[in-house]
């Protein structure tokens, strides 16, 4: 896990590859394609590309029109700007007629750094998980980003996607299959299960080591779907470890912790904890900083674990 590529450089690649097998493929951003990568596409495509100023409920409306033309829209902007400013049109105009459209967002959660609690979106999952046929995925790194984006333009409806500002560490190999609904088992172990999306997969597989140094044997999982969500391979870590963790960039409330624990209490219940921002709003700092700050590092991760053991 010695590269490093942010999951927003990887969207903006996978746009253009997508671009050239897929004519229908249109990309629309608000003022930002600079920062979600988006440009890239512009240049290859012009005529494909269409910046909607800093207006994002038009943009999501826009993409909405594409998509009723036989298009698929790819929209981007800041995950804060996405879940938030334009969420009453993603909801009315997108999600309740189930358009085939892709609300790809860069910039989530608190490794956004020095722009502030303003732009740190740590709602986002929440907010798009509640809203009826809207599918959910955080992918952990550049590989899977690259997965994701050509398996949402297969799959046929509302999609929304999570990408990070920070360069973060490539876990998988060009060959990994990326399917829509299903988490990856990405280590095994039988003691308890480490449950991560996005960003916080790579920090999972730094804590299994740092807990494989005392003898205790943790499966990290990877949920970059958060809605469907895999209720199978939860059930199955359940079962066979008997101690469930999750960790995500977001708040701990309403995102991937409470996606798990929902599933968990109606099928097999077992101590769990939540590692995430604790119902609370970021700040401006160094993304390093913040992740110690908000205890959301391997350590962290690690501690908890060791907690939720000692439950069993």
């Amino acid at each position: 896990m010695n590269n490093k590529i942010a999951t927003r450089e990887a969207y903006g690649k996978a746009l253009v590859e997508l671009g050239k097998v897929n004519e229908k493929v249109v990309v629309l951003d608000a003022d930002l394609s600079k920062s979600t990568k988006t440009a890239a596409f512009q240049k290859e495509f012009p005529n494909r590309f269409f910046n909607m100023g800093i207006a994002e409920q038009n943009l999501m409306g826009t993409a909405a029109g594409f998509a009723t033309s036989e298009k698929i829209p790819f929209v981007s902007t800041f995950a804060m700007f996405a879940s938030g400013r334009a969420f009453e049109i993603i909801r009315n105009s997108i999600g309740y007629p189930k358009l085939n459209v892709k609300v790809c967002a860069t910039h989530a959660g608190i490794t956004v750094g020095e722009d502030g609690a303003s732009h740190q979106a740590l709602e986002d999952l929440a907010c798009m998980r509640a809203i009826p046929n809207m599918v959910v995925l955080n992918p952990a790194d550049a590989v899977s980003a690259k997965k994701a984006v050509f398996a949402m333009a297969e799959y046929n409806g509302p999609v929304y996607a999570r990408f990070g500002r920070a360069a973060v560490p490539v876990i998988y190999d060009e060959d990994m299959n990326f399917e829509i609904g299903k988490g990856i088992e990405v280590k095994e172990g039988k003691d308890a299960a480490i449950i991560a999306t996005g960003i916080m997969v790579a920090e999972a597989i730094k804590a299994r080591e740092i807990l494989s140094k005392k003898g205790i044997e943790v499966r990290v999982i990877d949920m970059h779907t958060i809605k469907p969500i895999d209720e199978e391979i939860l059930i199955k870590a359940a079962k066979e470890t008997g101690a469930i963790v999750t960790a995500e960039e977001h708040n701990i409330i309403g995102g991937l912790g409470s996606a798990v624990a929902e599933v968990l209490v109606e099928n097999y219940p077992i101590p769990m904890k939540r590692v995430g921002t604790l119902d609370t709003f970021g700040e401006s700092g160094k993304p390093a900083e913040l992740m110690k700050k908000y205890a959301l590092t391997a350590e962290d991760i690690a501690k908890v674990v060791e907690e939720v053991i000692n439950k069993k």
